[in-house]
């Protein structure tokens, strides 16, 4: 296939989404739910959609399950937006099978964080990438979450992949804004920074950010989306604002273990059940409560509904 390099595509506010789960004792997959969640966020005015990541509980999923999710949303976004999905994982061998998988169901890209448990060096990082961009030729967005995987992928080590034109974006979510600018100095401005810290949308933007990969737009994708518009237009008091008006319902989306809070957020817009699998919970009532006291102010859902 043809690799698409470092354009457009890679930008704006593409949402990790919630993966439902029906109310039984399985937790068995809630495809239609799903697919109600899909077309909320393309009414909501997404770029683009991560199926099967950290907010959508992919490492309790069997790979059956996987392919089942990650076909719904590809199925239901009909092209409309493009569609990526997580296939990382702490074996090499296993991200290069998942990332063949995604290839062969037809999806846009792949979303690989850095392997955890496992704490690899620098150049075990890059051994780790390279031979999945080699094994697969599949747009590759590499994924750094210090806080979950225990690994920092470096902005060194993201600048000599982004030299390979399939890798084509860098979901950072180290929460520091001095290893952001470290990525764009090193990178010349040019390659995709997409931040993976709700909080920090509009600063990543004010710096030369490119766009995000969120959690917050799972309930709330309009406005989320208005933030990277506006930053891009020059609306920077609007943006500003927007990033404000957000920070109540990112906190109490943050409250507890993701996704358990926006999962109760997307259920209280009665868009499916708030049900995780353990080792996750359903949200706790305070969790709750915060969650919707964030959405009633923001005038996503009206008081006792």
């Amino acid at each position: 296939m043809t690799i698409q390099g470092h354009n457009g595509m890679w930008t704006g506010t593409w949402t990790a989404l919630v993966t439902p789960f029906c109310d039984d004792e399985a937790r068995s997959l809630d495809l239609a739910g799903l697919e109600r969640v899909v077309e909320q966020q393309i009414a909501g005015g997404v770029d683009g959609l991560v199926a099967c990541g950290t907010t959508g509980e992919a490492s309790t999923l069997t790979d059956d399950e996987w392919r089942a999710v990650v076909s719904t949303v590809k199925q239901a976004a009909r092209g409309r937006v493009p569609v990526i999905a997580g296939t990382g994982s702490n074996s090499t061998a296993r991200t290069i099978e998942a990332t063949r998988a995604a290839r062969d169901l037809g999806l846009d890209g792949a979303l690989i964080v850095t392997p955890y448990y496992n704490k690899p060096t620098q150049d075990g990082l890059l051994a780790h990438y390279r031979a999945v961009l080699a094994a697969v030729p599949l747009p590759i967005v590499l994924y750094n979450v210090p806080g979950r995987t225990a690994c920092n992928l470096l902005p060194a080590t993201v600048a000599a992949l982004a030299a390979d034109p399939q890798v084509v974006a860098v979901k950072e979510a180290s929460g520091s804004l001095e290893q952001v600018q470290t990525i764009l100095e090193r990178t010349g401005g040019s390659f995709p920074v997409l931040s993976g810290d709700d909080a920090l949308a509009v600063p990543i933007y004010s710096i030369g950010g490119h766009g995000i990969i969120s959690v917050v737009s799972n309930p709330a994708p309009a406005r989320t989306a208005a933030l990277f518009r506006d930053a891009r237009a020059g609306r920077v008091d609007a943006a500003a604002q927007g990033q404000i008006a957000l920070r109540e319902l990112i906190a109490a989306l943050f409250c507890e273990s993701n996704p358990q809070p926006v999962k109760m957020a997307m259920h209280l817009l009665g868009l499916m059940s708030p049900c995780t699998r353990l080792p996750l919970l359903t949200a706790s009532p305070a969790a709750t409560a915060a969650v919707q006291t964030a959405m009633v102010r923001l005038g996503l859902m009206t008081e006792g509904r």
